[in-house]
Protein backbone atom coordinates (compact mmCIF):
# COMPACT_ATOMS: atom_id res chain seq x y z
CA UNK A 1 0.00 0.00 0.00
CA UNK A 2 1.52 3.59 -0.81
CA UNK A 3 0.49 5.94 1.26
CA UNK A 4 1.28 9.75 -0.35
CA UNK A 5 2.75 12.60 1.87
CA UNK A 6 2.90 16.21 0.96
CA UNK A 7 5.30 18.09 -0.91
CA UNK A 8 7.05 21.42 -1.42
CA UNK A 9 5.65 23.25 -5.18
CA UNK A 10 9.25 22.83 -6.91
CA UNK A 11 11.06 20.10 -5.50
CA UNK A 12 12.55 18.00 -8.79
CA UNK A 13 13.05 14.63 -6.50
CA UNK A 14 10.33 12.00 -5.03
CA UNK A 15 11.34 10.13 -1.52
CA UNK A 16 9.85 6.22 -1.88
CA UNK A 17 10.20 4.56 1.39
CA UNK A 18 9.98 0.69 0.99
CA UNK A 19 9.50 -1.36 4.40
CA UNK A 20 8.78 -4.93 3.77
CA UNK A 21 5.71 -5.53 1.36
CA UNK A 22 4.64 -2.03 2.21
CA UNK A 23 6.10 1.30 0.89
CA UNK A 24 5.49 5.12 1.73
CA UNK A 25 5.80 7.69 -1.31
CA UNK A 26 6.99 10.71 0.73
CA UNK A 27 7.27 13.76 -0.10
CA UNK A 28 10.68 15.51 -1.94
CA UNK A 29 14.11 16.19 -0.62
CA UNK A 30 15.50 19.02 -2.86
CA UNK A 31 19.20 17.69 -3.17
CA UNK A 32 20.39 21.10 -4.48
CA UNK A 33 22.20 22.89 -6.85
CA UNK A 34 25.32 21.31 -8.49
CA UNK A 35 28.47 21.91 -6.50
CA UNK A 36 32.41 21.05 -7.83
CA UNK A 37 34.68 19.68 -5.98
CA UNK A 38 36.64 22.72 -5.27
CA UNK A 39 39.33 21.76 -2.53
CA UNK A 40 42.60 19.44 -3.69
CA UNK A 41 42.19 17.05 -0.76
CA UNK A 42 40.41 13.38 -1.29
CA UNK A 43 36.81 12.77 -0.64
CA UNK A 44 36.32 10.72 2.43
CA UNK A 45 36.54 7.64 2.16
CA UNK A 46 38.18 7.78 -1.35
CA UNK A 47 41.23 5.34 -2.28
CA UNK A 48 43.20 5.70 -5.51
CA UNK A 49 43.02 4.20 -9.01
CA UNK A 50 43.79 0.59 -9.61
CA UNK A 51 47.06 -0.09 -9.94
CA UNK A 52 47.89 0.00 -13.67
CA UNK A 53 44.80 1.64 -14.39
CA UNK A 54 45.08 5.30 -14.47
CA UNK A 55 41.87 6.83 -13.17
CA UNK A 56 40.00 4.11 -13.10
CA UNK A 57 36.88 4.71 -10.80
CA UNK A 58 37.40 1.89 -7.61
CA UNK A 59 33.28 2.82 -6.59
CA UNK A 60 31.91 1.68 -9.90
CA UNK A 61 29.09 -1.14 -9.55
CA UNK A 62 30.65 -4.19 -11.16
CA UNK A 63 28.46 -6.87 -9.86
CA UNK A 64 25.29 -5.71 -9.64
CA UNK A 65 23.96 -8.85 -7.78
CA UNK A 66 26.28 -9.27 -5.45
CA UNK A 67 27.49 -5.29 -4.38
CA UNK A 68 24.06 -3.99 -4.76
CA UNK A 69 21.33 -6.33 -4.91
CA UNK A 70 22.35 -8.93 -2.09
CA UNK A 71 23.67 -6.07 -0.05
CA UNK A 72 20.13 -3.98 0.21
CA UNK A 73 17.46 -6.94 -0.46
CA UNK A 74 17.50 -7.48 3.16
CA UNK A 75 17.39 -3.61 4.72
CA UNK A 76 15.57 -0.74 4.43
CA UNK A 77 15.81 1.98 1.55
CA UNK A 78 14.63 5.10 0.75
CA UNK A 79 14.10 5.43 -2.88
CA UNK A 80 14.95 9.00 -4.39
CA UNK A 81 13.57 9.36 -8.36
CA UNK A 82 13.76 12.25 -10.70
CA UNK A 83 10.65 13.53 -12.68
CA UNK A 84 11.47 11.89 -15.70
CA UNK A 85 9.85 9.47 -17.74
CA UNK A 86 13.49 7.48 -17.84
CA UNK A 87 13.41 7.24 -13.44
CA UNK A 88 9.93 6.09 -13.47
CA UNK A 89 10.40 3.31 -15.80
CA UNK A 90 13.74 2.20 -13.74
CA UNK A 91 11.30 2.93 -9.95
CA UNK A 92 8.79 0.49 -11.23
CA UNK A 93 11.29 -2.64 -12.33
CA UNK A 94 13.35 -1.65 -9.14
CA UNK A 95 11.87 -3.46 -5.75
CA UNK A 96 14.55 -2.68 -2.88
CA UNK A 97 16.12 -0.68 0.68
CA UNK A 98 18.79 1.64 1.68
CA UNK A 99 19.39 4.68 -0.21
CA UNK A 100 18.61 4.42 -3.80
CA UNK A 101 18.76 7.46 -6.32
CA UNK A 102 17.29 7.38 -10.14
CA UNK A 103 18.50 9.53 -12.29
CA UNK A 104 19.43 12.39 -10.03
CA UNK A 105 23.10 12.42 -7.74
CA UNK A 106 25.47 11.81 -9.96
CA UNK A 107 26.62 15.08 -10.70
CA UNK A 108 26.73 16.57 -7.71
CA UNK A 109 28.91 16.18 -4.41
CA UNK A 110 25.87 14.37 -3.03
CA UNK A 111 27.67 13.73 0.94
CA UNK A 112 28.55 17.95 1.09
CA UNK A 113 25.08 18.31 -0.04
CA UNK A 114 23.28 15.48 2.09
CA UNK A 115 26.11 15.33 5.00
CA UNK A 116 24.40 11.69 5.78
CA UNK A 117 25.76 9.49 8.79
CA UNK A 118 28.57 7.49 8.30
CA UNK A 119 26.78 4.73 7.87
CA UNK A 120 24.46 5.57 5.36
CA UNK A 121 25.15 4.23 1.49
CA UNK A 122 23.57 5.46 -1.44
CA UNK A 123 23.36 3.93 -4.82
CA UNK A 124 23.46 5.61 -7.45
CA UNK A 125 21.56 5.10 -11.05
CA UNK A 126 21.82 8.09 -13.15
CA UNK A 127 22.01 8.96 -16.61
CA UNK A 128 23.25 12.33 -16.11
CA UNK A 129 26.92 13.55 -17.18
CA UNK A 130 29.58 14.07 -16.04
CA UNK A 131 29.53 12.40 -12.82
CA UNK A 132 31.20 14.18 -9.74
CA UNK A 133 34.46 13.32 -9.33
CA UNK A 134 33.86 13.14 -5.36
CA UNK A 135 31.45 10.70 -6.01
CA UNK A 136 33.34 9.01 -8.78
CA UNK A 137 36.59 8.55 -5.93
CA UNK A 138 34.28 7.12 -2.91
CA UNK A 139 34.00 3.65 -2.61
CA UNK A 140 32.64 3.50 0.86
CA UNK A 141 29.64 5.71 0.67
CA UNK A 142 28.68 6.04 -3.03
CA UNK A 143 27.95 3.37 -5.11
CA UNK A 144 27.64 4.10 -8.92
CA UNK A 145 24.95 1.99 -10.99
CA UNK A 146 26.41 3.31 -14.02
CA UNK A 147 27.68 1.27 -17.40
CA UNK A 148 30.74 0.93 -17.58
CA UNK A 149 31.43 1.16 -21.24
CA UNK A 150 29.60 4.42 -21.14
CA UNK A 151 32.32 6.67 -21.92
CA UNK A 152 32.71 8.76 -18.54
CA UNK A 153 36.29 10.27 -19.11
CA UNK A 154 36.67 10.83 -15.73
CA UNK A 155 40.09 12.46 -14.78
CA UNK A 156 42.68 10.55 -13.00
CA UNK A 157 42.72 10.39 -9.47
CA UNK A 158 46.14 11.20 -9.02
CA UNK A 159 45.37 14.70 -11.12
CA UNK A 160 42.92 16.27 -9.23
CA UNK A 161 43.18 15.19 -5.43
CA UNK A 162 46.53 14.96 -3.42
CA UNK A 163 47.11 14.02 0.16
CA UNK A 164 48.02 16.96 2.74
CA UNK A 165 51.21 17.56 3.23
CA UNK A 166 52.36 17.06 6.93
CA UNK A 167 54.06 20.63 8.22
CA UNK A 168 57.06 20.99 7.92
CA UNK A 169 59.92 21.07 10.64
CA UNK A 170 61.45 24.33 10.66
CA UNK A 171 65.10 23.98 11.78
CA UNK A 172 64.65 26.49 14.57
CA UNK A 173 62.95 23.62 16.22
CA UNK A 174 65.84 21.60 16.24
CA UNK A 175 68.93 21.76 18.58
CA UNK A 176 71.66 23.79 16.35
CA UNK A 177 74.30 23.47 19.39
CA UNK A 178 77.68 23.07 18.77
CA UNK A 179 76.42 24.07 14.69
CA UNK A 180 78.39 26.56 12.96
CA UNK A 181 76.68 29.80 11.37
CA UNK A 182 77.92 28.53 8.12
CA UNK A 183 76.00 25.51 8.63
CA UNK A 184 72.79 27.08 10.19
CA UNK A 185 72.69 29.84 6.90
CA UNK A 186 73.57 26.79 4.41
CA UNK A 187 70.24 24.28 6.08
CA UNK A 188 68.01 27.43 6.06
CA UNK A 189 68.73 27.76 2.29
CA UNK A 190 67.93 24.37 1.71
CA UNK A 191 64.34 24.57 3.57
CA UNK A 192 63.85 28.06 1.74
CA UNK A 193 64.73 26.61 -1.94
CA UNK A 194 62.29 23.21 -0.81
CA UNK A 195 59.65 25.41 0.47
CA UNK A 196 59.44 27.55 -3.12
CA UNK A 197 60.03 24.48 -4.91
CA UNK A 198 56.86 23.13 -3.44
CA UNK A 199 54.89 26.02 -3.34
CA UNK A 200 55.73 26.22 -7.10
CA UNK A 201 54.92 22.48 -7.63
CA UNK A 202 51.47 22.72 -5.45
CA UNK A 203 50.81 25.87 -7.80
CA UNK A 204 51.22 24.16 -11.04
CA UNK A 205 49.44 21.52 -9.90
CA UNK A 206 46.44 23.51 -8.97
CA UNK A 207 46.29 24.75 -12.29
CA UNK A 208 46.43 21.97 -14.12
CA UNK A 209 43.55 20.45 -11.78
CA UNK A 210 41.78 23.80 -12.61
CA UNK A 211 42.02 23.49 -16.46
CA UNK A 212 41.56 19.49 -16.24
CA UNK A 213 37.82 19.76 -14.32
CA UNK A 214 37.03 22.55 -16.49
CA UNK A 215 37.25 20.28 -19.57
CA UNK A 216 35.90 17.35 -17.62
CA UNK A 217 32.73 19.22 -16.51
CA UNK A 218 32.39 21.73 -19.01
CA UNK A 219 29.50 19.84 -20.99
CA UNK A 220 26.78 18.04 -19.61
CA UNK A 221 25.33 14.85 -21.46
CA UNK A 222 23.38 11.36 -20.73
CA UNK A 223 24.61 7.79 -20.08
CA UNK A 224 22.69 4.48 -20.90
CA UNK A 225 18.95 4.62 -19.56
CA UNK A 226 18.33 4.36 -16.32
CA UNK A 227 15.76 2.06 -16.80
CA UNK A 228 17.60 -0.35 -19.27
CA UNK A 229 20.62 -0.30 -16.14
CA UNK A 230 17.38 -1.59 -14.30
CA UNK A 231 16.32 -4.46 -16.37
CA UNK A 232 19.90 -5.48 -16.59
CA UNK A 233 19.90 -6.15 -12.72
CA UNK A 234 16.78 -7.92 -13.16
CA UNK A 235 17.87 -9.91 -16.15
CA UNK A 236 21.04 -10.84 -14.25
CA UNK A 237 18.82 -12.17 -11.48
CA UNK A 238 16.52 -13.69 -13.95
CA UNK A 239 13.66 -11.41 -12.29
CA UNK A 240 12.85 -9.87 -15.87
CA UNK A 241 9.36 -9.81 -16.37
CA UNK A 242 7.86 -8.82 -19.19
CA UNK A 243 6.50 -5.74 -17.76
CA UNK A 244 9.97 -4.41 -16.54
CA UNK A 245 11.27 -5.02 -20.23
CA UNK A 246 8.94 -2.90 -21.66
CA UNK A 247 9.69 0.00 -19.17
CA UNK A 248 13.04 -0.54 -20.15
CA UNK A 249 11.84 0.26 -23.85
CA UNK A 250 10.03 3.54 -22.42
CA UNK A 251 12.69 4.57 -20.21
CA UNK A 252 15.00 4.55 -23.32
CA UNK A 253 12.53 5.85 -25.40
CA UNK A 254 11.87 8.96 -23.29
CA UNK A 255 15.70 9.65 -23.86
CA UNK A 256 14.52 9.28 -27.67
CA UNK A 257 12.54 11.72 -28.08
CA UNK A 258 14.30 14.52 -25.47
CA UNK A 259 16.71 14.68 -27.25
CA UNK A 260 19.43 13.26 -24.81
CA UNK A 261 21.35 10.29 -26.59
CA UNK A 262 22.47 10.28 -30.31
CA UNK A 263 20.95 8.54 -33.21
CA UNK A 264 23.79 5.75 -32.63
CA UNK A 265 23.81 5.23 -29.05
CA UNK A 266 19.59 5.19 -29.66
CA UNK A 267 19.94 2.17 -32.37
CA UNK A 268 22.41 0.41 -30.57
CA UNK A 269 20.64 0.37 -27.18
CA UNK A 270 17.43 -0.43 -29.45
CA UNK A 271 19.66 -3.32 -31.07
CA UNK A 272 20.05 -4.60 -27.07
CA UNK A 273 16.44 -4.54 -26.05
CA UNK A 274 15.59 -6.12 -29.50
CA UNK A 275 17.47 -9.26 -28.58
CA UNK A 276 15.93 -9.44 -25.00
CA UNK A 277 12.27 -9.20 -26.95
CA UNK A 278 13.13 -12.05 -28.93
CA UNK A 279 14.13 -14.31 -26.06
CA UNK A 280 11.13 -13.10 -24.58
CA UNK A 281 9.19 -14.23 -27.51
CA UNK A 282 10.08 -17.12 -27.36
CA UNK A 283 10.16 -17.99 -23.69
CA UNK A 284 6.33 -17.64 -23.47
CA UNK A 285 5.51 -18.30 -27.58
CA UNK A 286 4.08 -22.05 -26.21
CA UNK A 287 2.46 -20.59 -22.95
CA UNK A 288 -1.10 -21.03 -22.57
CA UNK A 289 -1.06 -16.86 -21.29
CA UNK A 290 0.53 -16.23 -24.54
CA UNK A 291 -2.92 -15.53 -25.99
CA UNK A 292 -4.77 -14.59 -22.67
CA UNK A 293 -6.74 -11.02 -22.08
CA UNK A 294 -4.14 -10.28 -19.71
CA UNK A 295 -1.18 -10.52 -22.09
CA UNK A 296 1.42 -8.40 -22.53
CA UNK A 297 3.55 -8.68 -26.18
CA UNK A 298 5.97 -6.75 -26.99
CA UNK A 299 7.65 -6.47 -31.26
CA UNK A 300 9.57 -4.54 -32.70
CA UNK A 301 8.67 -2.48 -35.32
CA UNK A 302 9.85 0.30 -37.81
CA UNK A 303 7.03 2.89 -37.54
CA UNK A 304 6.11 6.27 -38.67
CA UNK A 305 7.96 8.96 -36.41
CA UNK A 306 4.26 10.71 -35.82
CA UNK A 307 3.20 11.29 -32.54
CA UNK A 308 0.15 9.16 -31.52
CA UNK A 309 -0.97 8.83 -34.93
CA UNK A 310 -2.78 5.30 -33.80
CA UNK A 311 -4.78 7.12 -31.10
CA UNK A 312 -5.41 10.30 -32.60
CA UNK A 313 -6.55 11.29 -36.91
CA UNK A 314 -3.45 11.51 -39.07
CA UNK A 315 -4.36 14.92 -39.87
CA UNK A 316 -3.39 15.92 -36.45
CA UNK A 317 -0.64 13.88 -36.12
CA UNK A 318 1.00 15.34 -39.26
CA UNK A 319 0.28 19.34 -37.75
CA UNK A 320 1.58 18.06 -34.64
CA UNK A 321 4.67 15.93 -34.80
CA UNK A 322 7.69 18.44 -35.04
CA UNK A 323 9.61 16.43 -37.76
CA UNK A 324 6.40 16.99 -40.46
CA UNK A 325 5.29 20.50 -38.93
CA UNK A 326 9.21 22.08 -39.29
CA UNK A 327 9.87 20.39 -42.43
CA UNK A 328 6.35 21.47 -43.79
CA UNK A 329 6.82 24.75 -42.58
CA UNK A 330 3.20 24.87 -41.04
CA UNK A 331 2.79 27.74 -39.53
CA UNK A 332 2.74 29.45 -42.72
CA UNK A 333 0.45 29.59 -45.95
CA UNK A 334 2.83 27.96 -48.32
CA UNK A 335 3.12 25.16 -45.49
CA UNK A 336 -0.06 24.71 -45.20
CA UNK A 337 -0.50 23.80 -48.90
CA UNK A 338 2.23 21.71 -49.07
CA UNK A 339 0.94 19.35 -46.52
CA UNK A 340 -2.26 18.98 -49.04
CA UNK A 341 0.08 18.28 -52.06
CA UNK A 342 1.35 15.87 -49.80
CA UNK A 343 -1.66 14.14 -48.63
CA UNK A 344 -2.63 13.92 -52.36
CA UNK A 345 0.60 12.27 -53.42
CA UNK A 346 0.22 9.36 -50.76
CA UNK A 347 -3.19 9.40 -52.12
CA UNK A 348 -5.29 9.67 -48.87
CA UNK A 349 -8.39 11.38 -49.09
CA UNK A 350 -8.95 14.65 -46.34
CA UNK A 351 -12.41 12.92 -45.01
CA UNK A 352 -10.04 10.19 -43.92
CA UNK A 353 -7.00 11.49 -42.55
CA UNK A 354 -9.30 13.81 -40.79
CA UNK A 355 -11.01 11.13 -38.67
CA UNK A 356 -10.06 8.59 -35.97
CA UNK A 357 -6.71 6.35 -37.38
CA UNK A 358 -8.93 3.50 -36.16
CA UNK A 359 -12.01 4.80 -38.04
CA UNK A 360 -9.72 4.55 -41.18
CA UNK A 361 -10.83 2.20 -44.11
CA UNK A 362 -8.81 -0.99 -43.64
CA UNK A 363 -7.90 -0.98 -47.09
CA UNK A 364 -5.62 2.52 -46.73
CA UNK A 365 -4.05 0.86 -43.02
CA UNK A 366 -2.64 -1.98 -45.23
CA UNK A 367 0.06 -0.36 -46.59
CA UNK A 368 -0.13 3.07 -45.06
CA UNK A 369 3.25 2.94 -43.63
CA UNK A 370 5.06 1.91 -46.65
CA UNK A 371 2.92 4.54 -48.84
CA UNK A 372 3.90 7.49 -46.65
CA UNK A 373 7.59 6.54 -46.54
CA UNK A 374 7.52 6.50 -50.15
CA UNK A 375 5.82 10.35 -50.30
CA UNK A 376 7.84 11.48 -47.62
CA UNK A 377 11.37 11.08 -49.19
CA UNK A 378 10.04 13.01 -51.89
CA UNK A 379 9.14 16.06 -49.72
CA UNK A 380 12.52 15.24 -48.29
CA UNK A 381 12.05 13.82 -45.39
CA UNK A 382 14.29 10.93 -45.83
CA UNK A 383 13.48 9.87 -41.89
CA UNK A 384 9.54 9.43 -41.30
CA UNK A 385 10.27 5.52 -40.29
CA UNK A 386 12.49 5.06 -36.70
CA UNK A 387 12.41 1.56 -34.91
CA UNK A 388 10.94 1.39 -32.08
CA UNK A 389 8.61 -1.27 -30.18
CA UNK A 390 5.10 -1.19 -29.22
CA UNK A 391 2.96 -3.54 -27.13
CA UNK A 392 -0.43 -5.12 -27.09
CA UNK A 393 -2.38 -5.65 -23.58
CA UNK A 394 -4.83 -8.50 -24.44
CA UNK A 395 -6.32 -7.76 -27.85
CA UNK A 396 -7.31 -4.24 -27.59
CA UNK A 397 -5.19 -1.89 -26.49
CA UNK A 398 -1.89 -1.23 -28.69
CA UNK A 399 1.01 1.54 -27.70
CA UNK A 400 4.15 2.69 -29.11
CA UNK A 401 6.49 3.46 -27.10
CA UNK A 402 6.70 7.05 -27.99
CA UNK A 403 3.14 6.72 -27.02
CA UNK A 404 3.57 6.24 -23.63
CA UNK A 405 6.29 8.31 -23.06
CA UNK A 406 4.13 11.61 -24.26
CA UNK A 407 1.53 10.05 -22.11
CA UNK A 408 3.47 9.60 -18.98
CA UNK A 409 5.45 12.52 -19.21
CA UNK A 410 1.88 15.13 -19.84
CA UNK A 411 0.73 12.97 -16.84
CA UNK A 412 3.77 14.09 -14.43
CA UNK A 413 3.81 17.78 -15.39
CA UNK A 414 -0.07 18.22 -15.72
CA UNK A 415 -0.86 21.40 -14.11
CA UNK A 416 -4.35 19.80 -13.49
CA UNK A 417 -3.44 17.76 -10.80
CA UNK A 418 -2.71 20.29 -8.23
CA UNK A 419 0.44 19.03 -6.08
CA UNK A 420 3.93 18.10 -7.62
CA UNK A 421 3.18 14.88 -5.68
CA UNK A 422 -0.27 14.38 -7.09
CA UNK A 423 0.84 14.19 -10.62
CA UNK A 424 4.07 11.87 -9.91
CA UNK A 425 1.57 8.82 -8.27
CA UNK A 426 -0.65 9.40 -11.05
CA UNK A 427 2.30 9.08 -14.30
CA UNK A 428 3.71 5.95 -12.25
CA UNK A 429 0.73 4.22 -11.86
CA UNK A 430 0.01 5.10 -15.48
CA UNK A 431 3.03 2.64 -16.74
CA UNK A 432 0.81 -0.41 -15.03
CA UNK A 433 -1.00 -2.36 -17.20
CA UNK A 434 -3.58 -2.39 -14.56
CA UNK A 435 -4.09 1.09 -14.98
CA UNK A 436 -5.02 1.77 -18.49
CA UNK A 437 -7.74 4.63 -17.95
CA UNK A 438 -4.70 6.62 -16.39
CA UNK A 439 -3.00 6.05 -19.83
CA UNK A 440 -5.18 7.10 -21.64
CA UNK A 441 -5.61 9.60 -19.74
CA UNK A 442 -2.25 10.85 -20.36
CA UNK A 443 -2.73 10.50 -23.94
CA UNK A 444 -5.46 13.52 -24.08
CA UNK A 445 -3.27 15.50 -22.04
CA UNK A 446 -0.05 14.80 -24.26
CA UNK A 447 -2.43 15.65 -27.46
CA UNK A 448 -3.37 19.00 -26.00
CA UNK A 449 0.32 19.77 -25.00
CA UNK A 450 1.49 18.96 -28.40
CA UNK A 451 -1.48 20.88 -29.81
CA UNK A 452 0.14 23.78 -27.46
CA UNK A 453 3.56 23.18 -28.44
CA UNK A 454 2.96 24.05 -31.91
CA UNK A 455 0.45 26.82 -31.94
CA UNK A 456 3.19 28.37 -29.27
CA UNK A 457 5.87 28.27 -31.88
CA UNK A 458 4.18 29.20 -34.78
CA UNK A 459 3.40 32.30 -32.37
CA UNK A 460 7.10 32.54 -32.03
CA UNK A 461 7.93 32.30 -35.47
CA UNK A 462 5.39 34.56 -36.61
CA UNK A 463 5.91 37.55 -34.38
CA UNK A 464 9.35 37.22 -35.14
CA UNK A 465 10.19 36.26 -31.02
CA UNK A 466 13.53 34.30 -31.56
CA UNK A 467 16.02 36.47 -32.25
CA UNK A 468 19.72 36.65 -32.10
CA UNK A 469 21.81 37.66 -28.98
CA UNK A 470 25.21 37.12 -30.49
CA UNK A 471 26.37 33.90 -29.75
CA UNK A 472 23.03 32.21 -28.87
CA UNK A 473 19.25 32.47 -30.32
CA UNK A 474 16.90 33.93 -27.28
CA UNK A 475 12.88 33.97 -27.09
CA UNK A 476 10.80 34.58 -23.72
CA UNK A 477 7.31 33.62 -23.35
CA UNK A 478 5.37 36.52 -21.54
CA UNK A 479 2.49 35.98 -19.14
CA UNK A 480 -0.80 35.76 -20.93
CA UNK A 481 0.64 33.93 -23.62
CA UNK A 482 -2.23 31.15 -24.32
CA UNK A 483 -1.07 28.16 -22.46
CA UNK A 484 1.90 29.57 -21.25
CA UNK A 485 1.27 27.53 -17.62
CA UNK A 486 1.94 24.59 -19.69
CA UNK A 487 5.47 25.16 -20.38
CA UNK A 488 6.31 26.26 -16.49
CA UNK A 489 7.55 22.95 -15.71
CA UNK A 490 11.44 21.64 -17.49
CA UNK A 491 10.60 18.61 -19.46
CA UNK A 492 7.83 20.71 -21.07
CA UNK A 493 9.56 23.69 -21.69
CA UNK A 494 12.57 21.93 -22.92
CA UNK A 495 10.45 19.67 -25.46
CA UNK A 496 9.15 23.07 -27.03
CA UNK A 497 12.73 24.83 -26.78
CA UNK A 498 13.94 21.85 -28.98
CA UNK A 499 11.14 21.69 -31.17
CA UNK A 500 10.96 25.91 -31.68
CA UNK A 501 14.90 25.58 -32.44
CA UNK A 502 14.13 22.79 -34.94
CA UNK A 503 11.14 25.12 -36.74
CA UNK A 504 13.31 27.91 -36.76
CA UNK A 505 16.63 26.34 -38.27
CA UNK A 506 14.05 25.02 -41.26
CA UNK A 507 12.81 28.36 -41.42
CA UNK A 508 15.42 31.08 -41.54
CA UNK A 509 17.80 31.66 -44.50
CA UNK A 510 20.17 33.14 -42.54
CA UNK A 511 23.00 30.23 -42.31
CA UNK A 512 25.13 31.50 -38.81
CA UNK A 513 21.69 31.50 -37.11
CA UNK A 514 21.01 27.72 -38.06
CA UNK A 515 24.56 26.84 -36.05
CA UNK A 516 23.66 28.61 -33.11
CA UNK A 517 22.02 27.14 -29.91
CA UNK A 518 19.04 28.50 -28.29
CA UNK A 519 17.97 30.03 -24.52
CA UNK A 520 14.52 30.21 -23.70
CA UNK A 521 12.25 31.72 -20.77
CA UNK A 522 9.02 31.13 -19.84
CA UNK A 523 6.85 32.54 -16.34
CA UNK A 524 6.89 30.10 -13.28
CA UNK A 525 5.31 32.09 -10.52
CA UNK A 526 3.85 35.35 -10.97
CA UNK A 527 3.22 35.53 -6.91
CA UNK A 528 7.03 35.30 -6.84
CA UNK A 529 8.40 37.01 -9.45
CA UNK A 530 10.21 33.82 -11.08
CA UNK A 531 11.16 32.31 -14.66
CA UNK A 532 12.51 29.41 -15.80
CA UNK A 533 15.39 29.37 -18.11
CA UNK A 534 16.17 26.56 -20.21
CA UNK A 535 19.23 26.31 -22.92
CA UNK A 536 19.30 24.05 -25.56
CA UNK A 537 22.35 22.90 -27.91
CA UNK A 538 22.83 24.05 -31.53
CA UNK A 539 20.62 21.99 -33.91
CA UNK A 540 23.23 20.13 -36.15
CA UNK A 541 23.15 16.75 -37.70
CA UNK A 542 26.30 15.99 -36.23
CA UNK A 543 25.31 16.82 -32.95
CA UNK A 544 26.44 14.88 -29.39
CA UNK A 545 24.30 15.91 -27.33
CA UNK A 546 25.91 17.57 -25.30
CA UNK A 547 25.39 21.28 -23.90
CA UNK A 548 27.36 23.69 -22.42
CA UNK A 549 24.78 25.80 -20.65
CA UNK A 550 24.47 24.33 -17.20
CA UNK A 551 28.20 25.73 -16.61
CA UNK A 552 27.20 28.98 -18.62
CA UNK A 553 23.72 29.42 -16.58
CA UNK A 554 26.33 28.96 -13.01
CA UNK A 555 29.20 31.22 -13.92
CA UNK A 556 26.54 34.01 -15.29
CA UNK A 557 24.44 33.95 -12.25
CA UNK A 558 27.35 34.03 -9.66
CA UNK A 559 29.30 37.07 -12.19
CA UNK A 560 26.06 38.98 -11.27
CA UNK A 561 24.71 37.94 -7.64
CA UNK A 562 21.45 37.28 -9.91
CA UNK A 563 19.20 35.14 -7.47
CA UNK A 564 18.66 32.05 -9.39
CA UNK A 565 18.22 28.13 -8.52
CA UNK A 566 18.93 24.99 -10.11
CA UNK A 567 16.43 23.23 -8.60
CA UNK A 568 16.42 20.41 -11.03
CA UNK A 569 18.78 17.83 -11.63
CA UNK A 570 19.59 19.23 -15.62
CA UNK A 571 21.82 22.25 -14.92
CA UNK A 572 21.01 23.71 -18.43
CA UNK A 573 17.35 24.29 -16.71
CA UNK A 574 17.97 27.33 -13.83
CA UNK A 575 14.75 29.14 -12.35
CA UNK A 576 15.46 33.18 -12.02
CA UNK A 577 13.98 36.34 -10.16
CA UNK A 578 12.55 37.95 -13.33
CA UNK A 579 13.95 41.50 -12.39
CA UNK A 580 17.43 39.48 -12.58
CA UNK A 581 16.96 38.19 -16.15
CA UNK A 582 18.44 41.37 -18.38
CA UNK A 583 21.49 41.70 -16.30
CA UNK A 584 21.93 37.40 -16.69
CA UNK A 585 21.65 37.72 -20.11
CA UNK A 586 24.01 40.24 -20.47
CA UNK A 587 26.98 38.18 -18.51
CA UNK A 588 25.96 35.06 -20.75
CA UNK A 589 26.43 36.88 -23.80
CA UNK A 590 29.70 38.20 -22.42
CA UNK A 591 30.88 34.83 -21.11
CA UNK A 592 29.47 33.12 -24.33
CA UNK A 593 31.43 35.28 -26.94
Amino acid sequence: MAVLKCRSQRGPIRKVERRGPESRLAGPGVIGRARTWRESRPPPGSQSPIPGCPGAAVMFVSDFRKEFYEVVQSQRVLLFVASDVDALCACKILQFRYFVLINCGANVDLLDILQPDEEAVFFVCDTHRPVNVVNVYNDTQIKLLIKQDDDLEVPAYEDIFRDEEEDEEHSGNESDEGSEPSEKRTRLEEEIAERTLKRRQRREWEARRKDILFDYEQYEYHGTSAAMVMFDLAWLMSKDLSDMLWWAIVGLTDQWVQDKITQVKYVTDVGVLQRHVSRHSHRHEDEEHALSVDCARISFEYDLRLVLYQHWSLHDSLCNTCYTAARFKLWSLHGQKRLQEFLADVGLPLKQVKQKFQSMDVSLKENLREMIEESANKFGMKDMRVQTFSVHFGFKHKFLASDVVFATMSLMESPEDGSGTDSFTQALDSLSRGNLDKLYRGLELAKQQLRATQQTIASCLCTNLVVSQGPFLYCSLTEGTPDVVLFSKPASLSLLSRHLLKSFVCSTKNRRCKLLPLVMAAPLSAEQGTVTMVGIPPETDSSDRKNFFGRAFEKAAEGTNSRALHNHFDLSVMELKAEDRSKFLDALVTLLS
